[in-house]
């Protein structure tokens, strides 16, 4: 096996445990600092794996999330952010449409921290996040963060609906 998979897989396990701390918590902002973490390692897995284009998203995450959590993400750097990461995203994509699943999911979920401070819509734009980084992952053979990918689409499914606004 080679060394790159073995480290890429180590950062993608450390990545996947911290998107599943992420998918329980409460606050957004407890969500968001452990999505610090997600990004952080998945940008060491996609070095490791080169997956270019997903490790230009997963930088930009990080620095997404980590102003997300400050409070200091406003309407210019989102788009800015956004024009970041799909300009050069798409510069850096070596997988075809493979690497374009990372840019897509990356722009709908900045969009998305953004404009809501609702937990739930979050955990709805997170499945679908984690639904296009799962064919992703598989396919450059990221195998924790892909397994955790779907096992944590199942588990926030359970958490929106355990944390529903039941309307009589």
């Amino acid at each position: 096996m080679q060394i790159s998979l073995i480290i890429g897989n180590l950062f993608s396990l450390l990545s996947a445990i911290c998107i599943a701390v992420s998918v329980v918590k409460k606050s957004k902002k407890d969500f968001m600092y452990w999505q610090i973490g997600d990004a952080l390692f998945g940008t060491g897995a996609n070095i490791a794996l080169s997956a270019h284009a997903a490790l230009v998203i997963s930088t930009v995450c990080f620095i997404r999330n980590l102003l997300s959590y400050k409070n200091k993400l406003t309407k210019n750097i989102t788009i800015l952010l956004l024009i970041i990461s799909v300009i050069v995203g798409l510069y850096a994509n070596n997988l075809a449409v493979i690497g374009l699943l990372p840019i897509i999911a990356s722009a709908s979920y900045t969009i998305c921290i953004y404009i809501t401070k609702n937990e739930q819509q979050m955990r709805w734009a997170l499945t679908l996040n984690m639904i296009l980084w799962f064919i992703h992952n598989f396919y450059v053979q990221m195998y924790p963060s892909a397994l955790a990918n779907i096992v944590l689409c199942g588990w926030t499914f359970v958490q929106i609906y355990k944390n529903r606004k039941i309307k009589i």
